[in-house]
């Protein structure tokens, strides 16, 4: 393939999109977001769940010389798109947190020589003193991705600090005309004007799928009873895949035993499972061996499953724009689904009681900066640069805090730009032999499964009788045969028998500071930081209750005119169109009673006064609508106050 000014000479994106994903056409606005970012343009696509995101960049990356970067938090999106394009043929690498140095150090290193056509990255990796002076290096950096680039938006309901970051990476290239491709599934227009300005857009440049979802029901059931009406829902609508969203790791269990002991095949997931577990669990439900998944909001980027017929939400979310984003993974192969919302005015107290508990005062952060201090033994003036591991059961515990509040402050703090704090950094298995080699030959077991197993270390891990290494389960699983929770306790065994000190795979809080610690006193928090985005958080949950407890208007209009978008007219098949079309059916059944009530009545051919029909046992809206009808139709004749049918 030729390159000519960046790009490659006579190829078409159709020609890329055929040759390497085996499709005829683009999709929706996938080909306008194409030749804009191939024209040099930054470009902003709004495209919801299910829209194709990821062609929006790959096929425009494997027709630019160099290397496109993307940047996204999902890091089992980034291991499935880069193992996706591999199998392709495309050369893609990826960069998160919880990997080797030896590893990210070399996957770097491949990138400065042009080994890749795509790096993913994780945004906590942009700041990083390793990243940076790699970046500087690479000089032929074709595009950046921005995925899920709400995320950078204050105003968006999912903002990351870590987002910033990208802006300056920007600046620091080789090359100062690199354009960016910022990508997301939701996003106000608010969210829209200050995601291009954070990214330092050359010009305004939007591209802006429809958010209506034509064969998605949206439905909203006030009920004391969730789980008898989840089962209901369930049983009226027993084909295809469901999800199950729901706020608590412990509502997951207790909602999947609930469903299995009522003849449901369901399983759970959240964030606080290893991956392994996370993996096993995604596909059992991904080839329908489990018909249903409860989750938290852990579960669902990059899934791309088509025949999820529902997605049920036990609880009310934050937002509508989560809301929204999760309700989007139902029905992708366009068949007829729903996306349920269940509540009751219970939901309503709980999310407002989530405003002061999200942002506590500034009394409260400053007491938490200073109890992390004491407990991480850091003084004034001290600790830049420093990141330590923090155990947050421990802390609460000595210091009589709760976990909630105290991670709204440290999030504060971080947003405030006082420290990094991450809820859940994910580190891998880590092991290293305490026997020497010749010590180790000599005490190898009867058991052939775990001698087996240590071999296999040994093959496939050199350096781990020197120092602690990386290892994940998953990849030992596959090349002994055993199972990933097999090698988890062979490994556990290993370690008690003081064979090897094995680190289980972890998610483990971290608190750096980014500057060095402040007095106390100092300590505040910027109207961007506290006061507005409190203001924008009590708006999103008043949105979010408004639209459950609303029965006046479609469901769909709703959202589209939440995400800016104007609807011409009602979808019919929400709960409030359906009981809009019960209602008005009824009506007209009324009126058409009425008059056969008072065709009858005046059939008898004497003269009537119009106030005679009061008698009738017809309400009087109704009654006036039918004479009114009837007068229209010349079926009646009115003349003063006398009423008699039309003879002609």
């Amino acid at each position: 393939m030729k390159i000519e000014n960046g790009r490659a000479e006579g190829v078409k994106p159709l020609d890329i999109l055929k040759q390497y994903w085996g499709y005829d056409s683009f999709r929706g606005i996938q080909s306008d977001i194409i030749e804009s970012i191939l024209a040099g343009k930054d470009t902003l696509g709004l495209m919801p769940t299910g829209g194709g995101k990821s062609i929006c960049f790959q096929v425009p990356a494997l027709m630019l010389e160099g290397l496109c970067l993307v940047v996204t938090p999902l890091i089992s999106l980034m291991k499935d798109q880069v193992q996706q394009l591999k199998n392709r043929g495309v050369r893609a690498e990826a960069v998160y947190s919880g990997m080797m140095r030896d590893d990210i150090v070399r996957v770097l290193d491949n990138a400065v020589h042009g080994a890749y056509k795509l790096l993913y990255i994780s945004p906590e990796r942009l700041s990083s003193e390793l990243f940076l002076a790699k970046l500087a290096r690479m000089r032929q950096v074709s595009m950046i991705v921005v995925d899920e680039a709400h995320c950078i938006s204050q105003w968006g309901y999912d903002f990351r600090p870590s987002y910033l970051q990208i802006a300056k990476i920007r600046r620091l290239l080789p090359v100062d005309d690199v354009p960016v491709l910022a990508l997301t599934a939701t996003a106000t227009p608010k969210v829209v004007d200050d995601i291009q300005e954070r990214l330092g857009f050359r010009a305004r440049n939007v591209f802006s799928m429809s958010f209506e979802r034509k064969n998605l029901i949206y439905v909203v059931r006030e009920t004391e009873d969730r789980a008898g009406e989840m089962l209901h829902i369930l049983r009226g609508v027993p084909t295809g895949s469901a999800i199950v969203y729901t706020r608590t790791r412990q509502q997951t269990v207790d909602i999947a035993r609930y469903l299995e002991e009522n003849g449901i095949t369901a399983s759970n997931y959240h964030a606080g499972l290893t991956n392994a577990e996370k993996d096993y669990r995604q596909a059992n439900w991904t080839k329908n061996q489990v018909r249903v998944m409860v989750a938290t909001n852990a579960f669902g980027m990059g899934i791309d499953k088509p025949d999820v017929r529902m997605v049920i939400h036990f609880n009310m979310p934050d937002s509508l724009e989560a809301y929204f984003q999760e309700a989007g993974r139902a029905g992708r192969d366009g068949k007829t689904s729903y996306a349920v919302l269940l509540y009751n005015h219970q939901d309503i107290k709980t999310l407002n009681r989530r405003v002061p508990e999200t942002y506590p005062d500034l009394e409260y952060v400053r007491k938490t900066y200073e109890n992390v201090a004491c407990f991480l033994q850091v003084g004034v003036g001290e600790a830049l640069g420093r990141t330590f591991y923090f155990p947050m059961e421990t802390f609460c515990q000595r210091f009589h805090q709760f976990p909630v509040q105290t991670g709204a402050a440290l999030n504060l703090l971080s947003n405030a730009g006082y420290i990094e704090y991450h809820e859940e950094q994910e580190f891998k298995s880590a092991l290293h032999f305490i026997l020497r080699k010749e010590e180790l030959y000599r005490i190898y077991t009867t058991d052939e499964d775990t001698d087996l197993l240590i071999q296999t270390i040994l093959r496939t891990y050199p350096g781990v009788f020197a120092n602690f290494v990386y290892v994940e389960e998953t990849n030992l699983a596959h090349l002994t045969g055993f199972s990933a929770e097999q090698v988890y306790q062979m490994l556990k065994d290993l370690h008690h028998r003081r064979i090897i000190d094995f680190i289980p795979h972890r998610k483990t809080p971290t608190v750096g500071y980014t500057v060095a610690r402040v007095d106390t006193e100092l300590i505040s928090l910027p109207a961007m930081v506290y006061e507005d985005r409190k203001a924008d958080f009590q708006q999103r949950i008043e949105e979010m209750a408004h639209y459950a407890i609303s029965t006046d208007t479609c469901r769909s209009r709703m959202l589209l005119h939440y995400f800016g978008e104007k609807a011409d007219c009602d979808c019919g098949q929400c709960d409030v169109c359906l009981e809009k079309k019960k209602t008005k059916a009824a009506h007209e059944q009324d009126v058409k009673e009425a008059i056969q009530a008072i065709t009858s009545f005046l059939q008898d051919g004497k003269e009537h006064q119009l106030t005679e029909l009061k008698v009738l046992p017809v309400q009087t809206s109704v009654l006036d609508e039918a004479i009114r009808y009837m007068v229209e139709e010349e079926l009646l004749v009115i003349q003063g106050m006398d009423v008699s049918l039309n003879s002609q």
